[in-house]
């Protein structure tokens, strides 16, 4: 079988840090858990599932005060339900949101 990590454009990061998450420009952020980074894409986890499709503006707050945190406009490209109840949102990176 073919390993897909061979396939990818860019290597994965495993920042394990925080991120704030919302319906792109409405309501409220809620809080969960960056567990991986990419050049186009991340996986985190939150308390709640989202619709393949879904526009969600993200903020990964880095562990280090030294480093901004990363704005971004995310597409949902998954979520799988895991064993604690959380659920593991896969989600493509449309743009980054500069100064």
């Amino acid at each position: 079988m073919e390993n897909l990590d061979e396939r990818r454009n860019s290597s994965r990061l495993k920042p394990n840090c925080d991120i704030q998450f919302r319906r792109a420009a409405a309501g409220e952020f809620q809080f969960g858990t960056c567990v991986t980074l990419s050049g186009s894409g991340l996986g985190f986890l939150a308390s709640q599932s989202f619709d393949e499709g879904l526009a969600l503006e993200i903020q990964i707050l880095p562990l280090s005060s030294v480093a901004p945190p990363m704005i971004a406009f995310v597409e949902v490209m998954r979520s799988v339900k895991q064993a604690d109840d959380s659920y593991k949102i896969a989600a493509v990176i449309k743009s980054i949101k500069g100064n």
